[in-house]
């Protein structure tokens, strides 16, 4: 009997063959083995990896925020504008306006040729600095005679008055002394010196001088000389230079919180011994002295301010400047050592609230945004206060003072 094509397939593959519904001539799908590409859709996997870095940045700048988190305040001062011409007066380191004079000596020096020769005796002089560990001011009157070690007399040419003191902090007073007699013997270095008129007395240990400087110009013989009226047109010649040079270095010792007033400066000039130079030159020589009248810049502010403004009650305040204002003296010029010293100013100043950065930070430290505001309005030396919150939701400030940081600035004068 002859066998058909089913006769010769295996029994298992025939019975899937009669259960399928697929013509016997379609060939069965390709199913790709091992590593294969399959046919059909996939699921999409969701994107863990971007989810977490997501959260990362949210959670780094949540911390970023909280660890620089704080509180800020730009507070700015009331300023007020004050047109000022009155009298005033002024005592030394004390009362509601208290002075300071700086007091700077300056040489200068110019070489001339000579025109002549001229005989002369010439006492030497220098400066030194008068001191007093008294309770009181001590008064020297002209001619007051200053001894060195080796027993040479010098005297001040004019009377003076030297501040009160302690034996720690004893008031000083410079001034120049001249040699008793002519001669280079006088031209000492620095030295130490007593009053013979005060021995035997409770003050004689308590009133001394000292100098820094060698003593100059002592001379006796004969020696080139010029004609006076070169001398003068020399000495001229030097003063503005000088002044200039004294200004400046009045400048540099200005005190921390002090104020200089235009018009404070007082400067006089004194011809000097000539100085050794060659034998057919004279070395012409000009001292310069300064003395500079400062006050305190919160103490001539307060003073201004009880003058020129009708609402002041006397808080603290300053000065940004004293450049428009002008200081002219009531009288004579005060000397150093003067008890009082009377003026007259005039022009304008601004005036500054001063701000206590530290009471305004432990005021406010640990409220709540709106208690802070609340308490920063009732400052009546702000004229703006604002507030900063970080991070900008927070609504209480720390509590830590020192974690809130007050800015002072720039004011508007009205």
């Amino acid at each position: 009997m002859p066998k058909s094509l089913t006769d010769i397939i295996p029994p298992s593959r025939r019975r899937a063959m009669e259960g399928s519904t697929a013509p016997a001539s379609t060939p069965p799908p390709y199913v790709p083995q091992g590593g294969g590409m399959k046919v059909g859709k996939t699921r999409k996997r969701f994107p863990m990896g971007m989810l977490i870095a997501a959260v990362v940045v949210v959670l780094g700048a949540v911390g970023v925020l909280f660890a620089f988190g704080g509180a800020k305040v730009e507070a700015t001062p009331v300023a007020k504008t004050a047109s000022i011409s009155g009298e005033f007066s002024a005592t030394p380191s004390a009362g509601d306006l208290p002075f300071q004079v700086l007091s700077v000596d300056k040489i200068a020096a110019k070489e001339v040729k000579a025109e002549g020769t001229e005989t002369a005796n010439t006492p030497a002089q220098g400066t030194i600095t008068i001191y007093n560990a008294q309770e009181k001011t001590q008064e020297l009157i002209k001619n007051t005679r200053f001894e060195t070690p080796d027993g040479l007399i010098f005297r001040i040419r004019d009377s003076v008055k030297v501040p009160a003191g302690t034996p720690t902090a004893p008031g000083q007073l410079q001034t120049t002394v001249y040699a008793d007699a002519g001669g280079d013997k006088y031209n000492v270095g620095p030295s130490t010196f007593t009053l013979p008129g005060l021995k035997g007395g409770a003050t004689y240990d308590l009133v001394y001088g000292r100098s820094t400087e060698p003593m100059t110009g002592g001379f006796s013989g004969t020696r080139p000389s010029v004609a006076e009226a070169t001398r003068n047109t020399t000495y001229e010649s030097m003063k503005a230079g000088l002044e200039a040079d004294l200004r400046a270095d009045i400048a540099s010792r200005i005190p921390e919180g002090y104020a200089l007033v235009p018009g404070s400066v007082f400067i006089t000039n004194t011809a000097q011994p000539d100085a050794s130079a060659k034998s057919d030159s004279v070395s012409l020589q000009l001292k310069g002295t300064a003395n500079a009248f400062v006050f305190p810049k919160e103490a001539l502010a307060r003073a201004i301010a009880f003058r020129t403004l009708g609402v002041y009650g006397g808080q603290p305040v300053t000065l940004t400047s004293t450049d428009k204002l002008t200081l002219t003296p009531t009288g004579d010029i005060p000397t150093p050592g003067a008890e009082s010293f009377a003026f007259t100013l005039s022009g304008s100043a601004e005036i500054v609230w001063i701000v206590d950065t530290n009471e305004i930070a432990g005021a406010i430290a640990g409220k709540s945004r709106d208690a802070a505001k609340t308490i920063l309005a009732g400052f009546s030396e702000l004229a703006q206060a604002k507030l900063i919150l970080k991070p900008f939701w927070a609504g209480t400030l720390p509590a830590d003072p020192a974690e809130i940081k007050v800015e002072v600035l720039a004011p508007k004068a009205e």
